[in-house]
């Protein structure tokens, strides 16, 4: 579960979309992880009769990749399969909610008859992060520390709530069913409290599904939604949220959606914002864009231009005025310029977010370097 890379793998699986009001983007990416272990879906229009309904999940795998990526192709299926809940129409809020719990237990447990993960060749886990979009209303699911924020009038209107082992109703459950909780995980090992897979933390006798070690069931938050105020849903894996706060990252796609309309980019910038943040994980984000997104600021996009414009010059000029001393590496540059107090840098992405730019001109300006790594292979200057 700790192994890194000598560098890191930066290539990204990125893809867009849009339908029923909604656009949406999404970008991932291995990073410093020996493998790539999230997986996730995006479907706008559901079958058995949901064309105005919209799914989009993002499962974040641990010790493997098998649960992960069965759920991205199968979960959905497996909540819509409640069949009543669904049929006639979208249903209750209650019965939806039911068809959601059912679908995360029913998928767990038909996970659980794989031949590798009975016999125990495959360990594997993964949280779960997903929302359900229906004309109406907003259904947060979550199993796990993936987390999904939106942002409504501008600031952070939801979030969901992380499983941790030592959260005090999660930890009541481990011990209850004989566990404990050391180092923050679960017997000292799996650091998510409740997620799909894992049956190793799920075989205690006389407990149920959801009074095992390790739950799979999610915890259900619905929303109205606002037709004004919303803005966009961002799912991400704990790849992401653990080098930015839900409000720093509401704050930096937000910023981003006053520059560029191109929903894999935007994605695309958080992912790598994220990996020169210090992210030493797999990163995987999809942001989900309804009617009340920010759109294009002519004055934004005018000081972005004025930023990317003043760090260019600024690298010009550290290496022009080198001296004797001779060309600076990359690394004393950066160093350099994240001294400074540079005004209209991206909210929640900083200097990190900018990374590419600076990096970029360097490259032009001396090209005959010697390899010393590029963005995302050195260590955080900052």
């Amino acid at each position: 579960m700790g192994a890194f890379l000598d560098k890191p793998k930066t290539e990204k699986h990125s893809a867009h979309g849009e339908g029923n009001g909604l656009r949406y983007g999404l970008s991932s990416m291995q990073g410093w992880r020996v493998e790539m272990e999230d997986a996730h879906t995006a479907v706008v229009g559901l079958p058995h009769g949901l064309t105005d309904w919209s799914f989009f999940a993002v499962y974040d795998g641990h010790a493997g990749s098998r649960v992960a990526n069965y759920c991205s192709g199968h979960l959905l299926e497996h909540i819509l399969s409640g069949g009543a809940v669904f049929g006639s129409g979208p249903g209750s809020v209650e019965g939806v909610k039911d068809g959601i719990r059912s679908g995360f237990l029913n998928i767990d447990e038909y996970m659980r008859s794989f031949s590798d993960l009975r016999q125990g060749l495959d360990r594997s886990g993964s949280t779960a992060v997903c929302v359900l979009l229906s004309p109406t209303h907003l259904y947060f699911i979550n199993c796990g520390d993936s987390r999904a924020v939106l942002s409504r009038d501008n600031k952070v209107g939801f979030s969901t709530q992380d499983h941790k082992p030592c959260n005090p109703r999660e930890k009541e459950r481990i011990q209850n069913a004989g566990g404990s909780v050391m180092i923050q995980r679960v017997n000292g090992s799996l650091a998510v409290s409740r997620a799909l897979g894992d049956y190793d933390y799920k075989c205690v006798d006389g407990k149920g599904p959801t009074e095992q070690l390790v739950s799979p069931e999610p915890e259900v938050c619905v929303l109205e939604r606002a037709a004004e105020g919303d803005e966009f849903v961002v799912l991400a894996c704990d790849g992401i949220w653990d080098v930015m706060s839900n409000e720093e990252l509401c704050e930096f796609v937000r910023s981003r959606l006053q520059v560029c309309d191109d929903l894999e980019k935007v994605c695309n910038s958080v992912v790598d914002t994220c990996l020169h943040k210090g992210s030493r994980d797999n990163m995987s984000v999809v942001l989900v864009c309804l009617p009340g997104a920010p759109k294009i600021s002519e004055e934004a996009v005018k000081k972005e231009e004025e930023l990317d414009k003043y760090l260019e010059t600024r690298v010009e000029e550290l290496l022009s005025n080198s001296g004797e001393a001779g060309v600076p590496d990359l690394v004393s540059v950066l160093r350099s310029i994240a001294t400074e107090n540079i005004p209209n840098l991206p909210p929640g992405g900083g200097l990190a977010s900018k990374r590419s730019v600076i990096e970029a001109v360097y490259n032009k300006l001396n090209p005959h370097r010697e390899e010393e790594g590029s963005a995302g292979e050195l260590d955080d200057p900052w």
